[in-house]
């Protein structure tokens, strides 16, 4: 049983595949899952995501089913390895957006349908799918190699475009404040992998040294959902880590900016910036449809 809990159990190859199918898909529709059925889990808020996985599954011929944490019984207590064996032998597809990764994996270890991550705490592995999609048609891609940057929180989505670059053999540099670490098992595994890829893997504390050179620029929010209460101290801490103007003259002269969105302008990225790349950033967020449309494809063919 093949899952999608985060980009470190797939290979090159695999990714790469899921990329190629997703822009054949996004040129030429079909319907490949006909009356195949996805259910949803959300524990956390959504507006890409539940767009995207719902449409990709009506789409491809297939149904989804919109499920609330708080409507089923886990609110009440039941155990996900019992939530598990109901719905993962009732439906095709499983995705989840969860506030804990171990109840990820604690379900796909039960359920007999694949499971997707659709965001946890640590990964975001669809959100870099749709990013990686960008990429290539914005043709930022050159010679297989992408030059990136990630400046922000080292939070789930840098976590998982590290993990791609560290497997894809690409150019990243990250910039994140001095009293912020990488979490231990992503940076094991990007040091590890990237030995074999040839990735180069840059970590700075300042904004203007990740960004020389770089085609591709990566931020996100600084406050991730259930951090709230971090807010003031992360606004302090991430002063000087802003996309404003200056630190996008960093950058190549044609590069672009990503967002996972939503965006908080004034915090993370100008607004006069943000709105500069808003035509990148919003197709960035539509290409979600599409790598989900791919991901969904390939798990049905290889699960």
């Amino acid at each position: 049983m093949r899952h999608f809990l985060t980009l470190m159990d797939f290979t090159k190859e695999e990714i790469l595949t899921i990329i190629n199918d997703a822009i054949e898909l996004k040129a030429n529709p079909k319907k490949l899952l006909n009356d195949k059925t996805l259910a949803m889990i959300f524990e956390k808020n959504s507006t890409r995501t539940r767009m995207a996985f719902e449409l990709a599954i009506t789409e491809l011929g297939g149904k989804a089913i919109f499920l609330n944490s708080n409507d089923l019984q886990l609110s009440r207590g039941e155990p996900i390895k019992d939530t598990a064996r109901v719905i993962g032998s009732m439906v095709d597809f499983v995705m989840m957006r969860v506030k804990s990764h171990d109840s990820l994996i604690e379900f796909a270890k039960y359920s007999k349908a694949p499971v997707i991550n659709a965001l946890s705490e640590l990964y975001h592995p669809t959100q870099i799918l749709g990013d990686i999609l960008t990429i290539k048609e914005w043709d930022k891609e050159k010679e297989n190699n992408v030059k990136i940057a990630f400046v922000g929180d080292c939070n789930n989505v840098c976590n998982s475009w590290l993990i791609a670059s560290a497997i894809l053999g690409y150019e990243m540099s990250i910039a994140i404040p001095k009293n912020y670490t990488i979490n231990t098992q992503v940076w094991d595994f990007v040091k590890k992998r990237s030995e074999i890829s040839g990735a180069k893997i840059s970590l700075f504390h300042n904004k203007f040294d990740a960004l020389k050179n770089k085609d591709v620029v990566v931020t996100d929010t600084w406050i991730s959902m259930g951090q709230e209460n971090e807010k003031e101290s992360k606004i302090k801490d991430f002063a000087d880590f802003i996309i404003d103007d200056n630190a996008m003259k960093q950058a190549n002269n044609d590069a672009i900016l990503l967002h996972c969105l939503p965006a908080y302008r004034g915090f993370e990225v100008s607004e006069m910036v943000f709105e500069k790349y808003s035509k990148v950033i919003f197709e960035e967020a539509i290409n979600r449809l599409y790598v989900v449309k791919a991901l969904l494809c390939f798990l049905n063919k290889n699960s």
